[in-house]
């Protein structure tokens, strides 16, 4: 790898696991009304790093000198504002303890601030999808165009969305802190829901040339882990979220192979990670103890069942279609019957699954979803109309987002082409 691919990583690298971070560090300081200037000041610092790295050798600590860049600038910008005055006047004891303060950046303030942060985002004035698009934005470093994904929609939504909620906080002074008792109840659910997409762009990216990306998964654990130390209201809730996203990663070895994404009928189970594995079956299992059942409960015992399975042909389907269906209870959802009729095909043959498919094809989402037309193509080779199964790989290959998805169809499609003759 070149001196300046080394860069690009680590400059990546920082800006998913250290952007947070430095937003939530400096955000205490500066109060959350000033929250789109410190998103500029963090963002100014990763530039710098960049160029200083690009020409100079990159430092021992890296963090340590990106906390230091931020921490000059973020005075810096106070010092440039020709509001200065009215600012100093806002945060001006924040501000004289920011100037002292050594250890601003410690970890343990750091853990503290982004509990706070998490809370600030997820404030009842600010609209609930907005609260979402604001924790994977300063939160996680998302770019707009991977929330959008995120969240079915374009990029000028999420630009708005993203305003919107700014001026929410500043109208609205929201606090820098977290809440009462009373009030973390009706925020936890925001928070858990944002940490799962966090997960899944991991799980499945958007964008660029990996499949998998490690870090954004590793830091979504971290995140839900962060929130069971601190004893967060919806304990069991907390836990099957992460006892899903355990077992979910535990498979992520024996996902790819060579740059090609490989499916879980083919994939080598002996790869699996059965330390992350049990990890995971013992929180299902705590999280299980009482009552009360989540939507995360259900999508971890449907990942458990694929974990346990001595192999494919041994998976339990017709418990995973149940499980389906509890999570329907929830209310309509036209990805859950997508992954239902998946269930279907494997369980009750071809002929269901068409029935199952259909009923969703008119949904909007799923009109550019190019899993949708995957699993047509699936149903329809099995039925053996390869006609129809390669018009819907053809749609899907146009629509899969990453080279690595389109290949693997590509490869499907000669297998079809080959039926057909």
């Amino acid at each position: 790898m070149s001196e300046v691919s080394k860069i690009n990583v680590l400059v990546e690298h920082f800006f998913r696991h250290e952007s947070g971070k430095m937003i939530s560090v400096l955000t205490k300081y500066f109060g959350p009304s000033y929250l789109e200037m410190v998103e500029d000041i963090v963002q100014d610092s990763i530039v710098e790093a960049i160029n200083n790295w690009t020409y100079n050798e990159i430092p021992d600590n890296p963090s340590a000198w990106l906390y230091k860049v931020a921490k000059n600038k973020a005075l810096n910008a106070i010092k440039r504002r020709e509001t200065s005055r009215q600012v100093f006047s806002e945060i001006g004891a924040n501000i004289e303890r920011f100037y002292t303060i050594e250890d601003a950046f410690s970890e343990q303030n750091i853990q503290d601030d982004q509990l706070r942060m998490m809370f600030t985002c997820c404030h009842p004035s600010i609209s609930k999808d907005s609260q979402i698009a604001l924790i994977l934005k300063t939160l996680c470093g998302f770019s707009i165009g991977e929330i959008a994904k995120a969240f079915l929609t374009n990029n000028e939504n999420i630009n708005k969305r993203l305003v919107r909620a700014r001026a929410t906080i500043r109208k609205s002074q929201v606090p820098f802190e977290v809440p009462h008792k009373a009030e973390l109840e009706q925020r936890i659910d925001v928070i858990l829901e944002s940490i799962y997409l966090i997960f899944n762009e991991g799980y499945s990216a958007s964008t660029g040339i990996l499949i998998i990306r490690e870090e954004l998964c590793s830091e979504a654990i971290r995140l839900a882990e962060m929130l069971h130390e601190f004893k967060a209201p919806q304990h069991a809730n907390i836990l099957a979220l992460t006892a899903l996203m355990q077992l979910n990663s535990s498979r992520f070895k024996a996902r790819i192979a060579q740059g090609s994404i490989i499916t879980l009928q083919n994939q080598n189970r002996g790869l699996w990670d059965f330390t992350i594995m049990e990890k995971g079956f013992k929180n299902l299992r705590t999280a299980s103890e009482g009552n009360f059942i989540s939507k995360y409960h259900i999508l971890a015992t449907i990942s458990a069942y694929h974990c346990s399975a001595k192999n494919f042909d041994s998976t339990n389907w017709e418990e995973i279609i149940k499980l389906y269906d509890k999570l329907l209870d929830f209310g309509f959802d036209p990805v859950v019957i997508l992954n239902r009729t998946v269930a279907v095909l494997k369980a009750r043959g071809a002929g269901e699954a068409l029935q199952e498919l259909n009923s969703i094809q008119n949904e909007n989402i799923m009109r550019d979803n190019y899993l949708f037309y995957s699993t047509k193509f699936e149903i329809q080779f099995a039925l053996e109309d390869f006609d129809s199964a390669a018009e819907a790989l053809k749609n899907a290959i146009e629509l899969a987002p990453l080279d690595a998805e389109k290949q693997m169809l590509k490869s499907r499609f000669e297998t079809c082409f080959q039926k057909k003759c």
